[in-house]
């Protein structure tokens, strides 16, 4: 298969990222195009559509043995599901899939159609496979079962800016917020002293977490 394209988000490091596309709707991207795809009759209708689904690669999870199991961090790290039973990135083809708002459609001169996203779950930077649009009409499936997902607790933290070194203020501040709700810890560590960061756009983002809080700490600017 082809590359049609990449991504460009403002995850520049797996860590942060939130762990399912739609969960963080202030996280946004924009797709770009490869020459050969760049013809603007390709995209012909797809402004009509509110949604799309993103197929993509992981291309920072590959691995060159295959894995009949994996272990979900969500379910502690210790218990191991069948991979095609998960979303992990560690499979056979490393292939993503993601619905994400499509807020608008830009026909650049020198870039070519640029697709403007949000609700992104991917890293920056990562290579685009197919766009295919998303049909509520078909997509979504009446009283499906989520499997051994459903007995998952994904509640979300209560943010606190108490302890907030930086007067940063506005939209990135809100973006970090909400990033933060969806706690982006593997499940299975919990210590409240622990100091976490991740990179977020042109920031170091530091926190920690007690209880069902997080206490961000500290953003940086990262040259």
């Amino acid at each position: 298969m082809k590359h049609i394209g990449k991504i460009e988000t403002d995850f520049k490091e797996k860590f942060g990222i939130p762990r399912q596309s739609g969960l963080v709707m202030e996280s946004s991207g924009v797709i770009s195009f490869y020459d050969e795809f760049k013809n603007p009759d390709a995209f012909k209708g797809i402004e009509d559509f509110s949604h799309i689904w993103v197929l993509w690669e992981f291309s920072k999870a590959k691995t060159e043995k295959f894995n009949a199991t994996v272990r979900p961090p969500k379910l502690g790290g210790n218990m191991r599901k069948g991979v095609f039973a998960t979303r992990s990135p560690f499979r056979p083809n490393s292939i993503g899939m993601s619905v994400v708002r499509l807020d608008r459609v830009e026909y650049n001169e020198k870039r070519g159609p640029l697709l403007y996203i949000s609700g992104v779950d991917m890293l920056d930077g990562t290579p685009v496979i197919d766009i295919k649009p998303y049909l509520p009409s078909y997509d979504i499936v009446e009283n499906a079962g989520g499997g051994f997902t459903d007995e998952i607790n994904y509640s979300e933290l209560k943010v606190n800016l108490d302890e907030y070194v930086c007067n940063m203020t506005g939209v990135e501040l809100n973006n970090i917020v909400k990033l933060l709700e969806q706690d982006p810890r593997p499940s299975y560590i919990e210590d409240d002293k622990r100091v976490y960061g991740f990179r977020y756009g042109k920031y170091e983002i530091k926190f920690r977490v007690c209880g069902k809080t997080a206490y961000l700490l500290e953003t940086t600017i990262v040259e």
